[in-house]
């Protein structure tokens, strides 16, 4: 029975420091990949619809800076910028002529995204990646099949009137328009919005409430029925309320992988955090000690030395802290001990919880007689990605509320 040919599109938003990872992937700047079937040698085949002048980052503070979005109530990290895939299941591109039906299913598919993003203006980057080689349907097809799909990485804005306040001298136009600017916002461009009925009215549901469209529903369908309207009729709309994930067992150890970098991560933190009580501690001590010595003053006769009562209360308080501080320099060295040695289990363990997997099959050991090199440089690619992603979940963490106020 053949497989249903469907159309899918993801939306995934982006803060601005953690973009450098999907433009490294996106315009091929890696030198290695975790994933073993993109072929570096294709990649003149990819096909930018637009090209990004700099970097991702740089073609945002240039639309900025001319005007053509405002960051006007933006926090600091917010996310601005975000990424829509286009993709349809291998084996359709193949029956119908490959690469040259690809090529013309994403310039269209290109339009469509133009759309989505409120005009080709807002657009930093789209390219078809032609170099990724699909493993499954080579094996049964007995030759190299490559899996086609859009990449489109854009600002999204929209319309926000600016209205002139109570401040105005011109009290006849407080309340009026004064601008309206194109804002840079993700959360108000996907917000959930309200279905309305053939006269334009909102749509109520059995409980008496308006019904909420979820707006990547929303995207998934306008996908859809623009293609068809392209012409493209022999497909159909991805699955609604699909939450299912086909990974790969590598794919599922990479994941694995990268939970246990994250747990990694907290302990560099926590051991951090440690190191900077147990500096601030040492301070304490140290000031508590130049306190004692500026109060004992020599005596008369001998060799001993006098304070006032006021002070010897002081020396005796500093005395008995120093003594709780001791043991807890103490505690907090020995936390950190424990926890170094944690760090370098885990980094050790890290590797071969990839590699054993891998090293068990006949393909591996296949791979290694006749292409060594490219198998290290596999490795490798999937050991820097695994950094990578761990980088970017740590930029993704929200400080606080993540969208405009």
């Amino acid at each position: 029975m053949q497989k249903v040919d469907r159309t899918v599109v993801r939306n995934q938003a982006y803060r601005k420091a953690a973009i450098s990872i999907r433009e490294r992937h996106n315009e091929r700047k890696n030198g290695h990949y975790c994933n073993p079937d993109i072929m570096p040698e294709r990649s003149n085949l990819n096909i930018h619809f637009k090209r990004c002048e700099g970097t991702y980052a740089q073609a945002f503070d240039k639309m900025v800076a001319d005007g053509t979005v405002s960051t006007r109530g933006l926090r600091p990290d917010a996310k601005v910028m975000d990424e829509m895939v286009f993709d349809v299941n291998t084996a359709y591109f193949d029956r119908h002529g490959g690469y040259e039906y690809a090529k013309r299913f994403f310039t269209e598919t290109y339009r469509i995204a133009a759309d989505l993003a409120g005009g080709e203006q807002y657009i930093l980057s789209a390219v078809m990646h032609a170099d990724e080689r699909n493993k499954s349907l080579s094996k049964q097809l007995g030759r190299d099949v490559f899996h086609y799909h859009l990449h489109v990485v854009y600002v999204p804005v929209v319309s926000k009137e600016i209205r002139w306040s109570k401040r105005c001298k011109d009290k006849s136009l407080v309340g009026t328009v004064k601008e309206t600017i194109r804002q840079v916002s993700h959360s108000k461009k996907w917000s959930a919005r309200r279905k309305l009925d053939e006269r334009g009215r909102p749509f109520y549901g059995e409980n008496g409430k308006p019904v909420l469209l979820n707006m990547y529903s929303a995207l998934q369908d306008y996908f859809f029925n623009q293609i068809q309207a392209a012409g493209y009729t022999d497909l159909e709309r991805g699955q609604r309320a699909s939450t299912a994930e086909h990974l790969s067992v590598l794919d599922y150890k990479i994941r694995q992988d990268q939970q246990q970098a994250d747990g990694l991560d907290i302990k560099i933190q926590q051991m951090d955090a440690y190191l900077a009580k147990l500096e601030q501690r040492s301070k304490t001590v140290k000031s508590s000690s130049q306190q004692i010595n500026g109060m004992a003053r020599p005596a008369l006769l001998g060799s001993r030395v006098t304070l006032e009562p006021e002070d010897w209360n002081k020396v005796k308080a500093l005395a008995k802290e120093t003594l709780v501080l001791r043991g807890k320099v103490f505690d907090q060295k020995r936390q950190i001990g424990a926890d170094q040695k944690e760090i370098q289990r885990l980094r050790q363990q890290q590797p071969p919880s990839m590699l054993r997997l891998m090293q068990d099959t006949e393909d591996y050991q296949r791979a290694m007689r006749y292409a060594p090199e490219r198998v290290q440089a596999f490795v490798r690619g999937i050991l820097a990605e695994v950094r990578d992603k761990s980088r970017e979940r740590r930029l993704e963490r929200p400080q606080g509320r993540s969208y405009e106020r």
